[in-house]
Protein backbone atom coordinates (compact mmCIF):
# COMPACT_ATOMS: atom_id res chain seq x y z
CA UNK A 1 0.00 0.00 0.00
CA UNK A 2 2.62 2.40 1.37
CA UNK A 3 4.63 1.55 -2.60
CA UNK A 4 1.21 2.54 -4.43
CA UNK A 5 1.15 5.77 -2.94
CA UNK A 6 4.59 6.69 -3.02
CA UNK A 7 4.30 5.92 -7.03
CA UNK A 8 0.83 7.95 -7.03
CA UNK A 9 2.82 10.99 -5.03
CA UNK A 10 6.04 10.71 -7.84
CA UNK A 11 3.59 10.59 -10.44
CA UNK A 12 1.42 13.61 -9.66
CA UNK A 13 5.45 15.29 -8.73
CA UNK A 14 6.22 14.21 -12.48
CA UNK A 15 3.27 16.00 -13.88
CA UNK A 16 3.74 19.26 -12.04
CA UNK A 17 7.10 19.43 -12.99
CA UNK A 18 6.13 18.50 -16.63
CA UNK A 19 3.23 21.11 -17.28
CA UNK A 20 6.08 23.69 -15.02
CA UNK A 21 8.56 22.90 -18.21
CA UNK A 22 6.38 23.13 -20.97
CA UNK A 23 4.69 26.74 -19.50
CA UNK A 24 7.73 27.94 -18.88
CA UNK A 25 8.95 26.74 -22.96
CA UNK A 26 9.22 29.57 -25.75
CA UNK A 27 6.08 28.43 -27.87
CA UNK A 28 8.14 27.54 -30.38
CA UNK A 29 12.14 27.23 -31.46
CA UNK A 30 13.66 30.25 -33.56
CA UNK A 31 14.13 27.53 -36.56
CA UNK A 32 10.82 27.29 -36.50
CA UNK A 33 9.59 30.76 -36.17
CA UNK A 34 12.00 31.21 -39.33
CA UNK A 35 9.07 29.87 -41.08
CA UNK A 36 6.73 32.71 -40.66
CA UNK A 37 9.43 34.55 -43.26
CA UNK A 38 8.83 31.86 -45.66
CA UNK A 39 6.47 29.44 -46.05
CA UNK A 40 3.74 30.62 -43.72
CA UNK A 41 2.47 34.28 -43.46
CA UNK A 42 3.33 36.64 -41.14
CA UNK A 43 0.29 35.54 -38.96
CA UNK A 44 1.04 32.21 -38.91
CA UNK A 45 -1.04 31.04 -42.06
CA UNK A 46 -0.53 28.44 -45.06
CA UNK A 47 0.96 30.83 -47.13
CA UNK A 48 0.25 29.01 -50.62
CA UNK A 49 -3.06 27.76 -51.91
CA UNK A 50 -4.63 24.82 -51.16
CA UNK A 51 -4.23 21.72 -54.05
CA UNK A 52 -8.04 22.22 -55.52
CA UNK A 53 -7.10 26.04 -56.25
CA UNK A 54 -10.10 27.68 -55.03
CA UNK A 55 -8.05 29.00 -52.02
CA UNK A 56 -5.36 31.62 -53.68
CA UNK A 57 -2.12 32.01 -52.20
CA UNK A 58 -1.81 34.80 -49.53
CA UNK A 59 0.20 38.04 -51.68
CA UNK A 60 0.05 40.36 -48.68
CA UNK A 61 -3.62 41.43 -48.49
CA UNK A 62 -5.15 44.35 -49.62
CA UNK A 63 -4.36 47.79 -48.97
CA UNK A 64 -5.98 50.07 -51.52
CA UNK A 65 -8.14 52.86 -49.74
CA UNK A 66 -10.33 55.19 -51.87
CA UNK A 67 -8.72 58.51 -52.73
CA UNK A 68 -9.72 61.15 -50.32
CA UNK A 69 -11.45 58.29 -47.87
CA UNK A 70 -12.03 59.46 -44.45
CA UNK A 71 -11.99 56.64 -41.83
CA UNK A 72 -15.59 56.01 -39.93
CA UNK A 73 -17.36 56.70 -43.51
CA UNK A 74 -18.62 53.81 -45.96
CA UNK A 75 -15.73 51.62 -47.54
CA UNK A 76 -16.50 50.66 -51.19
CA UNK A 77 -16.57 47.24 -51.95
CA UNK A 78 -13.67 45.94 -54.26
CA UNK A 79 -15.45 42.88 -55.73
CA UNK A 80 -19.21 44.29 -56.39
CA UNK A 81 -18.58 43.17 -59.70
CA UNK A 82 -18.43 39.39 -58.70
CA UNK A 83 -21.12 36.97 -59.03
CA UNK A 84 -21.67 33.35 -57.00
CA UNK A 85 -19.43 30.44 -58.01
CA UNK A 86 -22.15 28.49 -57.07
CA UNK A 87 -24.97 28.29 -54.18
CA UNK A 88 -25.48 25.62 -51.10
CA UNK A 89 -29.16 24.99 -50.36
CA UNK A 90 -31.24 22.76 -48.70
CA UNK A 91 -31.39 20.46 -51.40
CA UNK A 92 -27.71 19.94 -52.25
CA UNK A 93 -26.21 20.59 -48.57
CA UNK A 94 -25.39 17.22 -48.21
CA UNK A 95 -22.44 17.45 -51.07
CA UNK A 96 -20.78 20.54 -49.10
CA UNK A 97 -21.18 18.99 -45.65
CA UNK A 98 -17.77 18.55 -45.17
CA UNK A 99 -17.35 21.98 -45.82
CA UNK A 100 -20.15 23.37 -43.60
CA UNK A 101 -20.24 24.07 -39.72
CA UNK A 102 -22.32 22.15 -37.95
CA UNK A 103 -24.29 25.47 -37.20
CA UNK A 104 -25.00 25.77 -41.10
CA UNK A 105 -25.97 22.07 -41.17
CA UNK A 106 -28.63 22.66 -38.79
CA UNK A 107 -29.76 26.14 -40.27
CA UNK A 108 -30.32 24.59 -43.59
CA UNK A 109 -32.82 21.71 -41.73
CA UNK A 110 -34.56 24.06 -40.39
CA UNK A 111 -35.24 26.83 -42.91
CA UNK A 112 -35.84 26.04 -46.64
CA UNK A 113 -35.44 29.54 -47.07
CA UNK A 114 -31.67 29.31 -46.06
CA UNK A 115 -29.26 29.32 -48.83
CA UNK A 116 -25.21 30.21 -48.68
CA UNK A 117 -23.75 31.87 -51.86
CA UNK A 118 -20.37 30.87 -52.60
CA UNK A 119 -17.59 33.64 -54.03
CA UNK A 120 -13.88 33.65 -55.09
CA UNK A 121 -11.93 33.37 -52.18
CA UNK A 122 -9.79 36.47 -51.69
CA UNK A 123 -6.87 36.60 -48.77
CA UNK A 124 -7.23 40.08 -48.09
CA UNK A 125 -6.00 39.95 -44.69
CA UNK A 126 -2.89 42.70 -43.67
CA UNK A 127 -1.46 44.75 -41.49
CA UNK A 128 1.67 47.01 -41.05
CA UNK A 129 4.87 46.03 -40.78
CA UNK A 130 5.83 46.56 -37.42
CA UNK A 131 2.83 43.91 -36.25
CA UNK A 132 4.30 41.67 -38.07
CA UNK A 133 7.85 42.00 -36.79
CA UNK A 134 5.93 41.90 -32.99
CA UNK A 135 4.04 38.72 -34.22
CA UNK A 136 7.74 37.05 -35.40
CA UNK A 137 9.43 38.33 -31.80
CA UNK A 138 6.07 36.74 -29.81
CA UNK A 139 6.42 33.54 -31.80
CA UNK A 140 9.69 32.78 -29.59
CA UNK A 141 9.02 34.84 -26.47
CA UNK A 142 5.57 34.40 -25.54
CA UNK A 143 4.35 32.02 -22.88
CA UNK A 144 1.30 30.89 -21.68
CA UNK A 145 1.11 31.01 -17.77
CA UNK A 146 -1.30 29.24 -15.01
CA UNK A 147 -2.42 26.45 -17.30
CA UNK A 148 -3.79 29.03 -20.25
CA UNK A 149 -5.66 31.34 -18.24
CA UNK A 150 -2.82 33.86 -18.89
CA UNK A 151 0.18 34.63 -20.96
CA UNK A 152 3.33 36.61 -21.27
CA UNK A 153 6.50 37.73 -23.26
CA UNK A 154 3.77 38.87 -25.81
CA UNK A 155 3.27 42.42 -27.50
CA UNK A 156 1.98 44.05 -30.48
CA UNK A 157 1.64 40.96 -32.66
CA UNK A 158 -0.13 37.64 -32.77
CA UNK A 159 1.07 35.95 -29.35
CA UNK A 160 1.50 32.69 -30.98
CA UNK A 161 1.41 32.34 -34.75
CA UNK A 162 2.15 28.59 -34.53
CA UNK A 163 -0.08 27.88 -31.82
CA UNK A 164 0.22 24.43 -29.74
CA UNK A 165 -2.80 24.25 -28.16
CA UNK A 166 -6.36 25.73 -27.79
CA UNK A 167 -5.50 28.04 -25.24
CA UNK A 168 -3.02 29.56 -27.56
CA UNK A 169 -5.46 29.77 -30.20
CA UNK A 170 -7.81 31.59 -28.82
CA UNK A 171 -5.52 34.26 -26.96
CA UNK A 172 -4.67 34.93 -31.03
CA UNK A 173 -8.50 35.38 -31.31
CA UNK A 174 -8.60 37.92 -28.15
CA UNK A 175 -5.54 39.92 -29.73
CA UNK A 176 -6.70 39.81 -33.20
CA UNK A 177 -4.94 42.73 -35.27
CA UNK A 178 -8.06 44.96 -35.92
CA UNK A 179 -6.42 48.31 -35.86
CA UNK A 180 -5.02 50.44 -32.51
CA UNK A 181 -8.38 51.81 -31.50
CA UNK A 182 -12.15 51.93 -33.42
CA UNK A 183 -15.42 53.86 -32.81
CA UNK A 184 -18.27 52.70 -34.07
CA UNK A 185 -22.46 53.85 -34.05
CA UNK A 186 -24.32 50.74 -33.58
CA UNK A 187 -27.93 49.00 -33.05
CA UNK A 188 -28.34 45.97 -32.01
CA UNK A 189 -31.20 43.70 -32.76
CA UNK A 190 -33.79 40.60 -31.88
CA UNK A 191 -35.79 38.56 -33.63
CA UNK A 192 -38.86 36.67 -32.50
CA UNK A 193 -39.61 33.12 -33.93
CA UNK A 194 -42.33 34.75 -35.55
CA UNK A 195 -40.08 37.13 -37.73
CA UNK A 196 -40.55 40.37 -35.97
CA UNK A 197 -38.06 42.68 -35.20
CA UNK A 198 -37.12 44.72 -32.10
CA UNK A 199 -34.68 47.74 -32.01
CA UNK A 200 -32.72 46.46 -28.48
CA UNK A 201 -30.34 49.25 -27.93
CA UNK A 202 -28.66 51.89 -30.34
CA UNK A 203 -25.64 53.13 -29.13
CA UNK A 204 -22.31 54.03 -29.40
CA UNK A 205 -18.96 51.40 -29.33
CA UNK A 206 -15.38 52.43 -28.74
CA UNK A 207 -12.28 50.45 -28.39
CA UNK A 208 -8.47 50.95 -27.24
CA UNK A 209 -5.58 48.17 -27.62
CA UNK A 210 -3.11 49.17 -25.37
CA UNK A 211 -1.41 45.67 -26.49
CA UNK A 212 -1.11 47.20 -30.13
CA UNK A 213 0.01 50.58 -29.27
CA UNK A 214 2.39 51.40 -32.11
CA UNK A 215 5.63 52.84 -30.84
CA UNK A 216 5.41 51.20 -27.16
CA UNK A 217 7.29 47.80 -26.42
CA UNK A 218 7.11 44.76 -23.99
CA UNK A 219 9.10 46.60 -21.25
CA UNK A 220 6.58 49.38 -21.37
CA UNK A 221 3.04 47.26 -21.86
CA UNK A 222 1.07 47.74 -18.84
CA UNK A 223 -0.94 44.30 -18.88
CA UNK A 224 -4.20 45.41 -20.31
CA UNK A 225 -5.11 43.90 -24.04
CA UNK A 226 -8.55 45.97 -24.32
CA UNK A 227 -10.56 48.48 -23.47
CA UNK A 228 -14.28 48.98 -24.01
CA UNK A 229 -16.93 51.40 -23.40
CA UNK A 230 -20.59 50.88 -24.52
CA UNK A 231 -22.98 54.01 -24.69
CA UNK A 232 -26.79 53.50 -25.00
CA UNK A 233 -28.66 56.17 -26.76
CA UNK A 234 -31.75 54.29 -27.09
CA UNK A 235 -34.45 53.13 -26.55
CA UNK A 236 -35.23 56.84 -24.24
CA UNK A 237 -35.47 54.19 -21.14
CA UNK A 238 -31.67 53.14 -21.84
CA UNK A 239 -30.56 56.37 -22.64
CA UNK A 240 -26.92 57.29 -21.02
CA UNK A 241 -26.60 54.28 -19.61
CA UNK A 242 -23.26 52.28 -20.08
CA UNK A 243 -20.62 49.83 -19.33
CA UNK A 244 -16.49 50.04 -19.41
CA UNK A 245 -14.85 46.89 -19.51
CA UNK A 246 -11.01 46.45 -18.81
CA UNK A 247 -8.87 42.98 -20.07
CA UNK A 248 -5.73 42.10 -18.94
CA UNK A 249 -3.81 39.55 -20.60
CA UNK A 250 -3.27 37.82 -16.73
CA UNK A 251 -7.07 36.61 -16.09
CA UNK A 252 -5.96 34.46 -13.23
CA UNK A 253 -4.97 36.89 -11.03
CA UNK A 254 -6.28 40.50 -11.90
CA UNK A 255 -9.26 38.99 -14.63
CA UNK A 256 -11.91 41.55 -15.81
CA UNK A 257 -12.64 44.64 -14.20
CA UNK A 258 -15.83 45.73 -15.26
CA UNK A 259 -18.10 48.97 -14.54
CA UNK A 260 -21.78 49.81 -15.07
CA UNK A 261 -23.00 53.68 -14.99
CA UNK A 262 -26.96 53.72 -14.78
CA UNK A 263 -28.99 56.68 -15.88
CA UNK A 264 -31.49 56.58 -13.04
CA UNK A 265 -29.19 56.32 -10.06
CA UNK A 266 -26.48 58.40 -11.29
CA UNK A 267 -23.84 56.49 -10.86
CA UNK A 268 -21.09 54.09 -11.32
CA UNK A 269 -20.69 50.38 -9.80
CA UNK A 270 -18.43 47.97 -10.28
CA UNK A 271 -20.19 45.11 -12.06
CA UNK A 272 -18.11 41.96 -11.78
CA UNK A 273 -21.14 40.10 -12.93
CA UNK A 274 -20.51 41.44 -16.94
CA UNK A 275 -18.73 37.98 -17.75
CA UNK A 276 -19.67 34.84 -18.95
CA UNK A 277 -22.99 33.68 -19.37
CA UNK A 278 -24.83 36.57 -17.63
CA UNK A 279 -27.21 37.53 -19.97
CA UNK A 280 -26.47 40.77 -21.80
CA UNK A 281 -29.34 43.50 -21.24
CA UNK A 282 -27.96 45.40 -24.45
CA UNK A 283 -29.19 42.74 -26.44
CA UNK A 284 -32.50 42.20 -24.31
CA UNK A 285 -31.35 39.28 -22.59
CA UNK A 286 -31.31 36.90 -25.50
CA UNK A 287 -27.37 36.50 -25.63
CA UNK A 288 -24.87 36.33 -22.64
CA UNK A 289 -21.14 38.28 -22.34
CA UNK A 290 -18.76 35.99 -22.69
CA UNK A 291 -20.66 35.99 -26.33
CA UNK A 292 -20.18 39.80 -27.41
CA UNK A 293 -18.12 39.23 -30.70
CA UNK A 294 -18.30 35.39 -30.78
CA UNK A 295 -16.23 35.18 -27.57
CA UNK A 296 -14.98 37.63 -24.67
CA UNK A 297 -13.25 37.16 -21.49
CA UNK A 298 -11.93 34.85 -19.54
CA UNK A 299 -11.35 30.89 -20.82
CA UNK A 300 -11.55 29.31 -16.84
CA UNK A 301 -14.96 27.62 -17.75
CA UNK A 302 -13.61 25.43 -20.45
CA UNK A 303 -10.94 23.00 -21.49
CA UNK A 304 -9.47 24.49 -24.74
CA UNK A 305 -8.65 21.76 -27.62
CA UNK A 306 -7.14 22.39 -30.81
CA UNK A 307 -8.55 19.84 -33.29
CA UNK A 308 -6.47 20.90 -36.09
CA UNK A 309 -7.19 22.93 -39.34
CA UNK A 310 -10.06 22.78 -42.10
CA UNK A 311 -10.93 24.33 -44.95
CA UNK A 312 -14.82 25.65 -44.55
CA UNK A 313 -17.40 28.54 -46.31
CA UNK A 314 -17.55 30.93 -43.41
CA UNK A 315 -18.57 35.00 -44.20
CA UNK A 316 -15.90 37.49 -45.62
CA UNK A 317 -14.73 40.41 -47.33
CA UNK A 318 -18.48 41.80 -46.13
CA UNK A 319 -18.16 45.44 -47.65
CA UNK A 320 -20.71 45.11 -49.59
CA UNK A 321 -23.01 43.80 -47.21
CA UNK A 322 -22.36 46.75 -44.81
CA UNK A 323 -23.26 49.14 -47.47
CA UNK A 324 -27.24 47.79 -47.81
CA UNK A 325 -29.87 48.91 -45.46
CA UNK A 326 -30.87 47.55 -42.78
CA UNK A 327 -34.50 46.30 -44.05
CA UNK A 328 -32.60 44.45 -46.80
CA UNK A 329 -29.93 42.41 -44.92
CA UNK A 330 -32.42 41.73 -41.96
CA UNK A 331 -34.66 38.89 -43.14
CA UNK A 332 -37.73 37.03 -41.01
CA UNK A 333 -35.56 33.69 -39.92
CA UNK A 334 -31.74 34.73 -40.87
CA UNK A 335 -29.68 36.83 -43.00
CA UNK A 336 -31.05 37.91 -46.22
CA UNK A 337 -29.16 35.48 -48.37
CA UNK A 338 -28.79 37.30 -51.49
CA UNK A 339 -26.33 40.31 -49.64
CA UNK A 340 -24.06 37.86 -47.17
CA UNK A 341 -20.62 36.79 -48.85
CA UNK A 342 -19.57 33.60 -48.48
CA UNK A 343 -16.04 32.21 -48.95
CA UNK A 344 -13.75 28.97 -48.78
CA UNK A 345 -10.96 29.46 -46.32
CA UNK A 346 -8.86 27.85 -43.72
CA UNK A 347 -9.94 27.61 -40.32
CA UNK A 348 -8.24 26.39 -36.71
CA UNK A 349 -10.93 24.25 -34.97
CA UNK A 350 -10.98 25.12 -31.63
CA UNK A 351 -13.24 23.17 -29.67
CA UNK A 352 -14.14 24.22 -25.70
CA UNK A 353 -15.72 22.00 -23.47
CA UNK A 354 -16.82 22.69 -19.95
CA UNK A 355 -14.34 22.17 -16.91
CA UNK A 356 -14.91 19.64 -14.65
CA UNK A 357 -16.49 21.64 -11.71
CA UNK A 358 -17.23 24.67 -13.61
CA UNK A 359 -20.76 26.16 -15.06
CA UNK A 360 -22.21 27.61 -18.22
CA UNK A 361 -25.52 27.59 -20.11
CA UNK A 362 -23.48 26.44 -23.23
CA UNK A 363 -21.55 23.05 -22.17
CA UNK A 364 -19.48 23.25 -25.19
CA UNK A 365 -18.40 25.31 -27.87
CA UNK A 366 -16.66 24.51 -31.36
CA UNK A 367 -14.72 28.23 -32.65
CA UNK A 368 -13.34 28.25 -36.51
CA UNK A 369 -10.82 30.73 -36.31
CA UNK A 370 -9.86 32.24 -39.73
CA UNK A 371 -6.28 31.32 -40.69
CA UNK A 372 -5.41 34.97 -41.66
CA UNK A 373 -6.59 36.76 -39.24
CA UNK A 374 -7.40 34.60 -36.24
CA UNK A 375 -10.72 36.19 -36.43
CA UNK A 376 -13.62 34.13 -34.79
CA UNK A 377 -15.95 33.99 -37.71
CA UNK A 378 -18.21 31.01 -36.61
CA UNK A 379 -18.84 29.21 -33.97
CA UNK A 380 -21.27 26.43 -32.51
CA UNK A 381 -22.97 26.00 -29.23
CA UNK A 382 -24.54 23.18 -27.57
CA UNK A 383 -26.13 22.55 -24.50
CA UNK A 384 -26.05 20.73 -21.28
CA UNK A 385 -27.68 18.02 -22.62
CA UNK A 386 -25.63 17.53 -25.84
CA UNK A 387 -28.16 19.38 -28.15
CA UNK A 388 -27.15 21.84 -30.55
CA UNK A 389 -28.50 25.01 -29.35
CA UNK A 390 -26.50 27.90 -31.49
CA UNK A 391 -25.46 29.21 -34.51
CA UNK A 392 -22.87 32.29 -33.94
CA UNK A 393 -21.68 34.38 -37.61
CA UNK A 394 -19.50 37.54 -37.60
CA UNK A 395 -19.29 39.26 -40.56
CA UNK A 396 -14.87 40.16 -41.59
CA UNK A 397 -14.79 43.62 -43.94
CA UNK A 398 -12.33 44.98 -45.06
CA UNK A 399 -10.47 48.38 -43.15
CA UNK A 400 -8.52 49.35 -45.87
CA UNK A 401 -6.98 52.54 -43.80
CA UNK A 402 -5.54 50.74 -41.43
CA UNK A 403 -4.59 48.17 -43.33
CA UNK A 404 -6.72 45.29 -41.47
CA UNK A 405 -9.58 42.81 -42.17
CA UNK A 406 -12.08 43.55 -38.51
CA UNK A 407 -15.33 41.77 -37.42
CA UNK A 408 -17.48 43.58 -35.16
CA UNK A 409 -20.98 42.61 -36.62
CA UNK A 410 -22.31 39.46 -35.52
CA UNK A 411 -25.44 37.39 -34.70
CA UNK A 412 -26.57 33.99 -32.80
CA UNK A 413 -28.92 32.12 -34.43
CA UNK A 414 -30.86 30.27 -31.96
CA UNK A 415 -32.07 27.03 -33.90
CA UNK A 416 -33.83 25.48 -31.02
CA UNK A 417 -36.51 28.15 -30.48
CA UNK A 418 -36.19 30.02 -33.78
CA UNK A 419 -35.35 33.69 -32.38
CA UNK A 420 -32.25 35.70 -33.72
CA UNK A 421 -30.23 39.27 -32.86
CA UNK A 422 -27.88 40.71 -34.57
CA UNK A 423 -25.49 42.90 -32.59
CA UNK A 424 -23.28 45.79 -33.71
CA UNK A 425 -25.36 46.43 -36.86
CA UNK A 426 -23.14 49.06 -38.54
CA UNK A 427 -26.02 49.34 -41.72
CA UNK A 428 -26.61 52.64 -41.89
CA UNK A 429 -24.29 53.79 -39.31
CA UNK A 430 -23.11 57.23 -39.30
CA UNK A 431 -19.54 55.98 -37.64
CA UNK A 432 -19.40 52.64 -39.34
CA UNK A 433 -15.65 51.76 -37.93
CA UNK A 434 -13.66 55.03 -37.50
CA UNK A 435 -9.77 54.22 -36.60
CA UNK A 436 -8.43 57.95 -35.97
CA UNK A 437 -10.28 59.35 -32.91
CA UNK A 438 -8.03 60.21 -30.27
CA UNK A 439 -9.03 59.58 -26.53
CA UNK A 440 -6.90 60.39 -23.17
CA UNK A 441 -5.90 57.89 -20.85
CA UNK A 442 -8.46 59.17 -18.47
CA UNK A 443 -10.83 58.68 -21.07
CA UNK A 444 -10.91 54.89 -19.96
CA UNK A 445 -12.02 55.68 -16.33
CA UNK A 446 -15.26 55.10 -14.02
CA UNK A 447 -15.30 59.07 -13.42
CA UNK A 448 -15.20 59.74 -17.31
CA UNK A 449 -17.72 57.13 -17.73
CA UNK A 450 -19.96 58.58 -15.07
CA UNK A 451 -19.80 62.12 -17.22
CA UNK A 452 -20.56 61.03 -20.31
CA UNK A 453 -23.46 58.65 -19.06
CA UNK A 454 -26.16 61.84 -18.16
CA UNK A 455 -29.38 61.88 -20.16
Amino acid sequence: MMLKRTFGWLAVVLCVLLVTARAGMSAVSAEEASKLKTTLTPFGAEKAGNKDGTIPAWEGGYKISPPGYKSGALRPDPFANEKPLFSITSKNVDQYADKLSDGNKAMFRKYPSYRIDVYPTHRTASAPEWVYENTFQNATRAKKTHGGLSIEGAYGGIPFPIPADGYEAIWNFLNAWQGEKWDIHFRAFTMTPAGSRVLATEGDTIVTYPYYRKGASLNKFDGIYRKLLNIQTSPPYKAGESILTIDPVDQYGAGRMSYQYLSGQRRVRRAPSIAYDTPNFVVSGVANFDEVMIFNGALDRYDWKLLGKKELFIPYNSNGFLNRKIDEVIGKNHLNPDYVRWELHRVWVVEASLRSGKRHVVAKRRFYLDEDTWLAVQTDGWDGQGQFWKAYWSLPFIAQEVPCVAAVSYGIYNVQTGAWMMDHVLNESTVQFKTDAQHPANFWTPDAMAGMGVR
